[in-house]
């Protein structure tokens, strides 16, 4: 991490959230058409937004290029990595690559992708940011999943990224330091679910955190709305003295063959200030965006002013350092197998609860109940060659 003095001053310009509907595809070609309803969506985006102030950063959400077939259908791990998913860069990236370089503007994305320089057959949640010039700039994996996703992480390969990245905070939580924007962050959705994700990044230099979309029931607690997922992009920005970025997921519609979408997320796209305030807001599930201005010299100058509300200064380091040392989710769970399915890895996840009940960190109540678990469509579940039917139209 540099400590030099930035050779010019960097002006204020406008970060624009993006909300697209999004419909989920049955193979990689069928990207193409979520990406042609995003860039109608940028286009109209820009055309409104810079009047007011350059625009030099666009977010996509999450899932907007692919939808989350393989979640809804559990679908086999390398199964989905091979017929699913992209590679980064990739023709997908050049697309919204050639929309960076018209707008002279930084895109921000996420789309399951593989990694074949780290393991062959795997596919990570990955966010990536797109230059000016249509150059993909910045790459990072998402490290916390939720309990659905069947995304590989670092963690679930651990030995393999160490090896490959090294174990500092850059292997996990990467910036990309800009001359013009500032220094961008980025997470994913359940990422932000815990404080130490948006702290790894401000230590690491962040000054905008990009973390796109959640779904119910996050986001629908509360009023005017946005649920858990406001509170806790409130308390990071707060917390860290960062802008976070937030676009949320559109209408979803399941295939090419769904007469309609389902609103899974509720809207409530937002952007926060580095003080935890609201910058913009939309309730909207539709083509929608939220926008609003980004000083990265005001932040700057709070941090290095203020003596009371910029926290990371004061940090008591020593005492947190012996918190982590048991762990918790067991490491390199996928390096020699593939990554399970949902009904499987649910027994991970009541392993993880009986060890902190071991522990003594949890208190088991007075009654115990069965707990959530995996509930199938029906007894005999479709093949994945039958619910390709479901995109039928779209392979004509």
């Amino acid at each position: 991490m540099t400590t030099q003095k930035q050779n010019k001053p960097i002006a204020p310009y406008m970060a624009i959230g993006l909300s697209t509907t999004i419909t989920g595809i049955a193979d990689r070609k069928h990207i193409r058409y979520n990406l042609e309803n995003i860039e109608e969506a940028i286009h109209a985006a820009v055309s409104m937004v810079n009047i007011n102030m350059p625009v030099k950063i666009i977010a996509l959400a999450e899932g907007a290029l692919t939808g989350f077939t393989d979640e809804i259908f559990d679908l086999p791990h390398t199964l989905a990595a091979r017929e699913l998913f992209i590679d980064i860069p990739g023709e997908e990236t050049a697309w919204l690559g050639r929309l960076a370089a018209l707008y002279d503007t930084y895109i921000i994305g996420q789309c399951k992708a593989r990694w074949p320089e780290i393991m062959s057959d795997r596919f990570f949640n990955t966010l990536f940011v797109i230059d000016p010039k249509g150059n993909v700039v910045h790459k990072a994996a998402k490290n916390h999943i939720w309990c659905r996703e069947r995304s590989c992480t670092p963690h679930d390969i651990y030995d393999r990224w160490v090896e490959v990245f090294g174990d500092g905070i850059d292997a996990f939580y990467p910036v990309l330091k800009t001359p013009d924007i500032g220094n961008i962050g980025t997470i994913c959705c359940s990422d932000g679910e815990y404080p130490e994700a948006v702290r790894a990044l401000a230590f690491n230099g962040a000054e905008v955190v990009y973390r796109p979309s959640e779904a119910m029931p996050m986001t629908g607690s509360g009023y005017p709305g946005g649920g858990s997922w406001m509170i806790q992009n409130r308390g990071h920005a707060e917390f860290n003295s960062v802008y976070m970025l937030c676009p949320n997921a559109g209408p979803i519609y399941l295939s090419a063959t769904s007469r309609n979408p389902v609103d899974i997320t509720g809207g409530h796209a937002h952007i926060v200030d580095y003080r935890g305030e609201i910058m913009s807001y939309s309730p909207s599930t539709n083509n929608t965006l939220v926008c609003a201005t980004i000083d990265i010299e005001a932040l700057r100058q709070f941090r290095l002013m203020n003596l009371n509300s910029n926290w990371l200064k004061d940090l008591r380091t020593e005492v947190f350092r012996r918190m982590y040392e048991k762990p918790i989710h067991p490491k390199n769970l996928w390096m020699e197998q593939d990554p399970q399915r949902h009904a499987e890895v649910d027994e991970i996840y009541r392993n993880n609860i009986e060890t902190l009940v071991e522990r003594g960190t949890w208190t088991r109540p007075f009654y115990e109940h069965e707990g959530c678990r995996f509930q199938p469509g029906g007894e005999e579940e479709p093949s994945w060659e039958e619910l390709k039917e479901m995109w039928a139209p779209w392979n004509e």
